[in-house]
This record gives structure tokens, sequence and C-alpha cells, in this order.
């Protein structure tokens, strides 16, 4: 997460950036871009997935979260409301992992748990459907700063929700159907014969996304009193 921060940072402080904040030029490039009602799109980027967990009452160690970088790629349709406002919706494809690494104080000491007992492996490949209300500054020269945020809603293709073992045959089971609440900053850049918008974007799950094992006092899930999804995006769209 730490070096998509990073990048999304070098990208908005860019010599175009401060060019266009410092210049006197003028001329516009695309100057009626944003005119049409509709307008399509695409983008690529990257994510950063992490799980975000509530305990139940007792419960002194945390479940260590180690994630793993991954992309995105879709599509954009933007309906423009007026000069600032755009509703837009970006159906895409995200995959994703993560890697949960249990403390063995959640097993029973008279039952010492075996290496493999300790990692779980949560592949996710999710379709991802969200509605944002894009909010935009006033244009300046070629480039227009704005945020973003909304709903949406994921299947987890790679979700085993249906599986009937659970952890101890070594299956971490989620949901397959997931909301979201998303909120995020980005900037318009107008080139010639398009426009580039790298943004940076939270996205939080509303649901609990962990499906319990069949035992109440199963070392991996009884602890647990919600497990919800959080991640980052770095996307980079073209129109």
């Amino acid at each position: 997460m730490r070096h998509l921060l990073i990048i999304a940072t070098a990208l908005l402080l860019s010599g175009q950036c401060f060019a266009q904040l410092f210049s006197k030029e003028k001329i516009l490039n695309n100057e009626n871009f944003d005119k049409p009602w509709i307008s399509w799109g695409f983008y690529l980027g990257m994510n950063n997935y992490d799980f975000e967990f509530d305990y139940e009452a007792g419960v002194e160690d945390d479940i260590l979260v180690t994630p793993s970088g991954g992309f995105n790629v879709g599509l954009l349709s933007n309906l423009r409301i007026n000069d600032y406002l755009d509703l837009r919706l970006e159906p895409g494809l995200i995959i994703t992992q993560r890697e949960l690494q249990y403390n063995e104080s959640f097993f029973d000491p008279s039952t010492p748990p075996q290496p493999k007992d300790l990692v779980r492996d949560i592949k996710s490949t999710y379709v991802h459907f969200p509605l944002l209300l894009k909010v935009s500054t006033k244009r300046l020269n070629n480039f227009k700063p704005f945020i973003i945020g909304g709903l949406s809603t994921a299947v987890n293709l790679s979700s085993n929700e249906d599986n009937p073992n659970d952890n101890n045959s070594g299956e971490f089971r989620t949901k397959k159907i997931m909301s979201f609440y998303e909120m995020g900053f980005g900037i318009d850049f107008y080139f010639e014969w398009f426009k580039f918008s790298p943004s940076l974007r939270g996205v939080f799950a509303i649901n609990d996304e962990l499906i319990r094992d069949n035992q109440a006092d199963s070392p991996w899930t009884g602890s647990i009193s919600h497990m919800k999804t959080r991640g980052i995006f770095l996307n980079f769209t073209f129109q």
C-alpha cells in the first residue's frame, strides 16, 4: 500500500501538473471534450487489498494479513450532469491475493498446530460494479482535479462459499457477493487526442465476508466477529 501511495504522489506532483499550475498558456487541448452527455473509456490499474478484523471478546492476538499487489482492468461509461458533476459506471475485473498468518494461541495447546495450519492463502477474483459520483473543479488550462465516491457490488469468482469442506480440510471460505463504499481523488489531464486521468481510491466493505467453519469453536474462524475487505486502487483511465 505504501508503494502505491508513493507512485500516486509522484503522479500528482509530476512536472506536467506543475507546468499547468504556473504556466500562463491558455491554448486548450480538446476544449469541448466534456460537452457530450455520454462518454466512454477504459482503465488499467494496480490494487493492494487487506482485511479488517473485529474479534470476539477475550481474544488477545491478531491475525496477521500480508497483502500482495494485484491489478485492475475495466470499462467506463460517464454521464455528464453538469460542468462539475458526472455519474460514472466502471465495471471491471480485479485480481488480488492475501495471506493470513495465525498465532499458535488461537489453537488448543493440547494439540499443537502443524505449520500448514498457521497460514491461509486467499486468492480473490472480483467482478466489480461501482456506481460513482465524480465532483470536479473548474478546468484549469489542460487539467482538472476531482474527487469521486459511491457504492459498489462485487462478485468473487474465486469464492468457495458453497464448499462443504472448511478449514479442517484446508478450505478458508469467503462469501461470493460483497458490497462496498468507495472514495478517492484524481486529476484529468487533457491531451490533443484524449483525456488521461490517474486516480487513487479507497475501497471499504460494508458486509462481513467470512463463512464460518462447521465447528463454532474453530481456531480459524471462531474468534472472528467480522472480517471485511478493504483496499486501495491506483487507476489510469483513458477517454
